[in-house]
C-alpha cells in the first residue's frame, strides 16, 4: 500500500496569514461600525464601557480565536465580532466560536439587566423628588403649551418626562430649553411610553412622538394621547398595547424630511394622520387648524351603495371549472394521504392548462396554472406524462415549482411573487400542494393559519387569480370530512372540497362541502385508470405506469336490512361458501329453502335465540326480502339480488 504523504505531495501545512493582534482587530471593528474605540482594549471576558457618555461597550473572550460583542445602548447598536485568522474555521472551531458568542451574550444580558434595574430605581427616585414645572417654563413657553402633562423640572432647569414599561417607570427623558432631548443613562426606552388623559374611558386615543406634540393634540381634541417619545417606538407600542385597549387608536405622525415619522406610522398598522408640516405643535404654532386636522370633514363616497343600484348590474359567478373552481376565490381540497386528491387536482389543472377541456360534463376555461409543488416531484412528473399520453394535448400552460417555501413569511411570499413575475406569467390559478409544505408554523394555530390565509389573499390580489390549497384531513374517522388543523381554514374559504378515497366496490367521491356564493354541487365519482408511459422503462427493463382520473358511475346506494334479513344474508353467504346451491343449465340460480333455513337456525342458535323465534324470523325475513325486491323465489329456490352478494354469485358461476 502506498504512502499517502508521498502521494499527496508531502505533509499538509495549513496556510497561515499573519493578521493584526486580536485587540487591534477589535478596535478597528469598533471604528468601522462608527464608534470611537477606547484607547486600550482588554480581552478578558469582562464587560467594558467606553465613550464620552459611557453608553458604548464591549465584551471579548481570549482563546485560539478571540471573539465577543460590542455596541452602544444609546444608538441601539449591537455587533458580533470574531478574530480574523486568515482562513475559514473548522467545524470544531465553529462550535467553540458559537460557545464563546453565547458567553458574550450572557455577559451582555447580565450587564444590561443590571443597568436597566439601576436606571429604573434611580429614575423613580428622581421623579418622585422633582417639582412640577410651571406653565412659563422656557421650553413650554416656546412651544406655546401649558404643562397639562405634569412634566417636572430637574435641578439644572431641564424638564423631565417619565417613560413606563410594563406599567413601571423604566427611565427618564430630559428636555432642555432649546428642545434637545436626552435619555437618562441606562433608561429602557424601546417600547416605553407615557400618556396624557384617561385611557380607560375614552373612545378615541391619539398617539404622538413628543411631549409638546401630545399636549397640543390633547388641547385640540380633549382625547387622551399616548407619548411614544420616538418614531421607531410607534410600531412596538402599537403591537404591545393596542390589543389591551378596545378603543380606536390614531397616530399623528411627524412630517419630517426623511419620512421617518410616516414610515413608522405605516409599519404600526394603525390608522394615522400626517401633520402638514413638522409635528402637530409646529402646525398649530404656524396657524394651522389642528381640530379640523384631527376631525376631517367626511366626503360623500360611493363605499355604501343602495341595494337597488347594487343589484341592478348583473354579476353572475365566473368559473374556471363550472360549479367547482371559481375565479378570484380561495379554495381548499382535502383528503387522507394516498386518497387521490393530488390526482384530482392535477386533472383539473391539466384540463384548464390544455385549453379548457371539459371535466365530468362541466365546462372548463383555458387558464394559466402555477403549481407550487412542495413534495413528490418524481411522482408528479410521471402523472403528468401519463395524462399527456392519454389526452394528447397540444401544449400545457402550466408551470411547477422546484420545491417548497414558507409562503407565510416575507421571504417565502416574495420568492413566489418574484419568480412568477420574472417568468412573465399571469396565473389564473395558483395551487399550493401541500399546505403543510408551505406553512411556517403550526396548522392548528389560528395565528399561523391567519398569516397563511393573508399570504393567499395577497397572491389573489397581486395576480387577480384564484388560490387552491391541497391539505390533509384529520386522522380520526369523524375528522375525514374536514381539513386538518385550525377551524380558521374553513371560515376563510370560498369553496371547500373533500376527496373521499375509493374502495374495490366504490369509486373515489368528490364532495363539495362549502360554496359561499353558489349552490353546493352534486358529488362526482371518478376512478383511477392505469396508463403506460411511452418511453419510460425502469432499470429492470419493465414498463413504467401511472394513473389518470376518469369519470365513473355513482355506486348503488347501500341497502339497509332488518336484523332478520341480515341473518338471512349471512346464512346465504354461508351456503355459498359451502357450495350448497342449485343450478339450472350449469348456472347458479340460488339456494334451496331448506338449506338456507338450516343455516339460518344455526346462526340463531349461536346468537342464543329460541327455536320458535328463529322460525318466525326466518319466514319474516324471506317475506320482507321478496316484498322489497331483494330476493326472488322460484319453486323451492331462493335467489338474492343484492349487489354486495355479487362476489358470492360470481364464485358459484366459476364452479359451474
Amino acid at each position: 500500500m502506498g504512502n499517502l504523504t508521498e502521494i499527496l505531495g508531502g505533509v499538509f501545512t495549513a496556510q497561515v496569514i499573519h493578521a493584526l493582534p486580536p485587540a487591534l482587530q477589535l478596535s478597528k471593528a469598533i471604528a468601522d461600525a462608527g464608534l470611537e474605540p477606547p484607547d486600550h482594549i482588554v480581552i478578558d471576558g469582562n464587560f467594558h464601557r467606553f465613550g464620552r457618555k459611557k453608553s458604548a461597550w464591549y465584551v471579548a473572550f481570549a482563546g485560539e480565536i478571540s471573539a465577543g460583542k460590542f455596541g452602544d445602548w444609546r444608538e441601539g447598536m449591537e455587533v458580533s465580532w470574531r478574530q480574523d485568522i486568515g482562513r475559514q474555521l473548522t467545524a470544531i472551531e465553529n462550535m467553540r466560536h458559537n460557545q464563546t458568542m453565547l458567553q458574550a451574550k450572557q455577559v451582555r444580558d447580565r450587564e444590561l439587566s443590571l443597568l436597566r434595574e439601576n436606571a429604573a430605581h434611580q429614575a423613580s427616585e428622581i421623579w418622585e423628588s422633582a417639582q412640577v414645572a410651571s406653565d412659563d417654563h422656557p421650553y413650554l413657553a416656546r412651544k406655546h403649551v401649558p404643562n397639562i402633562a405634569g412634566l417636572r423640572v430637574a435641578p439644572d432647569g431641564r424638564l423631565i418626562a417619565p417613560c413606563y414599561y410594563n406599567g413601571e417607570i423604566s427611565g427618564l427623558q430630559y428636555i432642555d430649553v432649546d428642545g434637545g432631548k436626552l435619555w437618562m443613562k441606562g433608561s429602557k426606552s424601546g417600547g416605553a411610553w407615557w400618556h396624557i388623559g384617561d385611557l380607560e374611558s375614552a373612545s378615541t386615543i391619539y398617539m404622538a412622538e413628543g411631549v409638546a406634540t401630545a399636549i397640543s393634540i390633547h388641547q385640540a381634541s380633549g382625547c387622551p394621547v399616548i407619548i411614544a417619545f420616538s418614531a421607531n417606538n410607534l410600531p412596538q407600542i402599537s403591537n404591545t398595547y393596542q390589543p389591551k385597549l378596545n378603543q380606536k387608536i390614531i397616530i399623528i405622525a411627524d412630517n419630517d424630511e426623511s419620512g421617518t415619522g410616516e414610515r413608522y406610522a405605516k409599519e404600526s398598522g394603525l390608522p394615522y394622520i400626517l401633520s402638514p408640516v413638522g409635528d402637530a405643535n409646529d402646525f398649530v404654532n404656524g396657524g394651522g387648524d389642528l381640530t379640523a386636522l384631527l376631525n376631517p370633514k367626511r366626503e360623500v363616497s360611493d363605499w355604501l351603495i343602495p341595494a337597488d343600484a347594487f343589484s341592478a348590474q348583473p354579476s353572475p359567478i365566473s368559473w374556471l371549472i363550472k360549479r367547482w373552481i371559481q375565479r378570484d376565490a380561495l379554495i381548499m381540497v382535502h383528503g387522507p394521504s394516498g386518497g387521490g386528491k393530488t390526482f384530482v387536482v392535477l386533472d383539473w389543472c391539466l384540463r384548464m392548462a390544455a385549453g379548457g377541456m371539459p371535466w365530468c360534463d362541466n365546462r372548463s376555461h383555458a387558464s394559466n396554472i402555477v403549481y407550487l409543488a412542495g413534495e413528490g416531484h418524481h411522482g408528479l412528473r410521471g402523472r403528468i406524462a401519463a395524462w399527456r399520453h392519454y389526452h394528447q394535448p397540444n401544449s400545457l400552460n402550466m408551470w411547477l415549482s422546484k420545491g417548497g417555501c414558507d409562503l407565510n413569511t416575507n421571504a417565502g411570499y416574495q420568492q413566489v411573487v418574484d419568480n412568477i413575475q420574472s417568468a412573465e406569467i399571469k396565473p389564473d390559478l395558483i395551487v399550493v400542494d401541500t399546505l403543510h409544505r408551505f406553512l411556517a408554523g403550526d396548522e392548528n394555530s389560528a395565528q399561523d393559519a391567519k398569516t397563511m390565509l393573508d399570504a393567499c389573499n395577497w397572491l389573489m390580489a397581486e395576480f387577480k387569480c384564484s388560490v387552491l390549497l391541497v391539505h390533509h384531513t384529520g386522522v380520526s374517522d369523524e375528522a375525514q370530512h374536514r381539513a386538518r388543523g385550525s377551524s380558521a381554514w374553513r371560515g376563510a374559504l370560498d369553496i371547500e372540497i373533500s376527496v373521499v378515497p375509493g374502495t374495490e366496490a366504490k369509486p373515489i367521491e368528490i364532495v363539495q362541502r362549502k360554496s359561499k356564493d353558489a349552490e353546493i354541487a352534486q358529488p362526482i365519482f371518478v376512478r383511477l385508470e392505469q396508463v403506460s408511459i411511452p418511453g419510460w422503462i425502469d432499470e429492470d427493463g419493465e414498463q413504467v405506469t401511472s394513473a389518470i382520473i376518469v369519470q365513473s358511475d355513482a355506486p348503488m346506494p347501500e341497502k339497509k336490512l332488518t336484523k332478520s334479513q341480515a341473518i338471512l344474508v349471512q346464512a346465504y353467504r354461508t351456503a355459498a361458501d359451502s357450495k350448497r346451491g342449485i343450478y339450472a343449465s350449469g348456472k347458479f340460480v340460488g339456494v334451496d329453502r331448506e338449506v338456507l333455513r338450516d343455516y339460518f337456525y344455526e346462526i340463531c342458535r349461536e346468537k342464543n335465540k329460541s327455536a320458535d323465534n328463529s322460525r318466525r324470523q326466518f319466514y319474516d325475513a324471506i317475506k320482507e326480502s321478496i316484498t322489497s325486491g331483494d330476493m326472488e323465489e322460484t319453486g323451492n329456490c331462493l335467489f338474492f339480488k343484492l349487489p354486495d352478494l355479487a362476489i358470492c354469485q360470481a364464485s358459484w358461476d366459476e364452479i359451474a
